[in-house]
């Protein structure tokens, strides 16, 4: 016992015959029928499992999911779904959204910064979870359930912990891929699903952070439960436990080379082939870059997105914009014959992908605000409406320092050249760090108003 206790936890188990009986000096029991059944320690012999791997991709697992928890908040801020209904895709969320406030406008990368990490660092992480999972599989099978209450506690957390990892990690993939396969809306089955996850992760670290401190910290002889997932009869070691954490660690590194470069243009977003947003060619000259919904995807057709035969002429596509003033209707040559404005601003997706920043050119919302009757300097949020027909967010409320900040724009114009259908001709919204939804294309009205007349 004393031979096991200084032993390096990190180097493979003694190795031992094990087709001749055990000796006492083994300290183990000879194969029963029980270990026909996973129930039992002697059905999982692989020599890695043990206190230290468990205990250091915890280690890992806990510093990166508290950073995609909170980035998940985060990105829920983004949406501002406290401003209006049409924003809120998780109505019933309660106490939930105690920490919502109001979205910023600076740093104009933010939301680009944030869902990057958020998704990125999720996916870097899949490996890991994985062996986590594996290197603690035999306590999902131990009987008996419980032995004393905390043993109870730690059961159940173990439950909704792994659950509620696999479906955060398996619908967060797919909304990624863009393949809505589950049932319901991807916002509010992720949200609630969060919050389930992280309470039984944080009931799970309070749980097990005595025995991982004690494990990583080598110090005294190990305790029985400290040893409950070593193998009484381990197999033959092929390769260490230090080998086994390099082999987790170049997994997560390969996801995140094949993932990261859709967060920017160029050679790098090349790399990201396992990103729907990455690999492929969106096309060359100012309007070639990336998007997510095509006007055949929402419903339209070029009659509905036909403003004029040069794109600033007197087609059918009107802007209606409405406040105290009433209402007004604008054609497209209306807009650029007031006056335009640049703003250098990405565009950045819950999926993770982004662009870098492009030259947008338009007319300031701030000064639609004073054409329906408020002052630039204190106009209130708007909403947007889309000409699409189909799909989600065809309505977004902007709060009203995204109105206020001249850089939001109704954009007519993307890198010198008129938007194109894709990149949401005839007019679009851009808005320093909104999430890309709330970027919306085809607009064909902007209601301005307070907070309570945004729906």
């Amino acid at each position: 016992m004393a031979d096991d206790a200084r032993r390096d936890d990190t180097s493979p188990p003694p190795r031992r015959d094990d087709t001749s009986p055990p000796s006492p000096r083994d300290g183990t029991s000879p194969p029963s029928r029980r270990d026909n059944w996973p129930s039992s320690r002697g059905f999982w012999r692989s020599p890695l499992r043990g206190p230290w791997l468990p205990s250091v991709l915890g280690v890992v697992l806990l510093a990166g999911i508290t950073i995609l928890f909170v980035t998940g908040l985060v990105s829920y801020a983004a949406y501002n779904p406290d401003l209006s209904p049409v924003n809120d895709k998780t109505p019933d969320k309660g106490l939930l959204g105690f920490y919502l406030f109001a979205w910023p406008t600076d740093p104009h990368w933010l939301y680009r910064l944030n869902q990057g990490v958020h998704v990125t660092l999720g996916i870097a992480l899949i490996p890991v979870l994985l062996a986590k999972l594996w290197s603690v599989v035999p306590k999902l099978f131990a009987l008996p359930p419980a032995r004393s209450v905390g043993h109870a506690l730690e059961r159940l957390s173990l439950l909704f912990l792994v659950g509620g990892a696999l479906f955060e990690f398996v619908t967060g993939v797919l909304n990624v891929q863009l393949d809505y396969i589950f049932p319901g809306s991807f916002y509010p089955l992720h949200f609630y699903g969060a919050w389930v996850f992280f309470a039984a992760f944080a009931v799970h670290v309070v749980l097990r952070v005595p025995t991982v401190v004690r494990t990583l910290r080598g110090r005294g002889a190990p305790r029985e439960e400290d040893q409950e997932l070593v193998a009484p009869r381990p197999a033959e070691p092929t390769v260490s436990r230090r080998g086994a954490l390099g082999m987790v660690g170049a997994g997560s590194l390969l996801l995140f080379l094949t993932t990261v470069g859709q967060n920017f243009d160029g050679l790098l977003r090349r790399t990201a082939v396992l990103a729907p947003h990455g690999g492929g060619d969106p096309g060359t000259g100012p309007n070639g870059f990336q998007i997510n919904k095509t006007p055949a995807a929402v419903g339209l057709t070029a009659r509905d997105l036909d403003a004029g035969a040069d794109g600033s002429g007197d087609g059918t596509w009107r802007l209606t914009v409405e406040g105290p003033a009433g209402a007004v209707r604008l054609s497209r040559a209306d807009l650029l014959r007031m006056p335009q404005h640049s703003a250098a601003l990405p565009i950045a997706c819950v999926e993770g992908w982004s662009t870098a920043d492009q030259w947008w050119r338009g007319v300031r919302l701030r000064d639609l605000a004073e054409l329906a009757g408020y002052d630039g300097d204190a106009a209130p949020g708007v909403l947007v409406e889309s000409l699409q027909r189909r799909g989600a967010f065809r309505r977004a409320a902007l709060r009203d320092n995204q109105v206020r900040d001249p850089r939001s724009l109704l954009a007519l114009q993307v890198n010198g050249e008129d938007l194109t259908p894709d990149h949401g001709y005839p007019a679009r919204v851009i808005v320093p760090a909104a999430p890309g939804v709330h970027n919306t294309k085809w607009v064909a009205r902007l209601r301005f108003g307070e907070a309570g007349e945004l729906r």
